[in-house]
C-alpha cells in the first residue's frame, strides 16, 4: 500500500471496472485507483459482462466515451441491466462532452473529464460510492 492511502477505503470490498478501448487510459485509471479499491481493466463491455458474473459484479463502471459514440446511449441501460445497482461514470475528453451529456440523460451517474488526475479520479469514485473525499459528479462545461 502506498503512502496517503486510506486503509478503510482499501478494505471496504468495493469494485471498479475500467472499460475503455484505449489501453493507456485503462492502465492510468487502474493505477490511480488500485491502492484504494479493487480495480479491473477491460477492453470491451463484453469482457466486463464475462468478468462480472456471480460475486465479481462491479460497484462502479468507468466507461470510455468511444463505446457510447459507437453504440449510442442505450449502452448505459444495457450495463445497468447486466449489473443492477452499478454506478456509471463516463470517461471523456472535452471534445466529446455532448456524448457524455447524452449518456447522463440515459442514466449515467457522472463524467470524468480528461486530463485525468489522481486526486480528481479518486474524488469522483469516492463520491459515486458515497465515501469521504467527495467531489461534484458533473463538471462538464455544457451542464453549466
Amino acid at each position: 500500500m502506498q503512502i496517503g492511502v486510506e486503509t478503510a477505503k482499501a478494505v471496504d470490498q468495493r469494485r471498479v471496472f475500467v472499460v475503455d478501448e484505449d489501453e493507456i487510459t485503462r492502465a492510468a485509471l487502474q493505477f490511480m485507483l488500485h491502492d484504494e479499491i479493487e480495480t479491473h481493466e477491460l477492453a470491451t463491455p463484453e469482457e466486463a459482462y464475462e468478468k462480472g458474473v456471480d460475486w465479481l459484479k462491479p460497484d462502479v463502471v468507468l466507461l470510455g466515451v468511444s463505446f457510447l459514440k459507437a453504440r449510442g446511449p442505450a449502452l448505459i441501460g444495457e450495463l445497468g441491466a447486466k449489473f443492477p445497482g452499478v454506478r456509471i461514470l463516463v470517461v471523456t475528453d472535452k471534445s466529446d462532452e455532448t456524448t457524455a451529456v447524452e449518456a447522463m440523460k440515459a442514466g449515467a451517474h457522472g463524467a470524468v473529464v480528461k486530463p485525468l488526475t489522481l486526486e480528481g479520479v479518486r474524488k469522483k469514485v469516492d463520491t459515486i460510492l458515497g465515501r469521504g473525499g467527495a467531489a461534484p459528479l458533473v463538471q462538464l462545461s455544457m451542464m453549466r
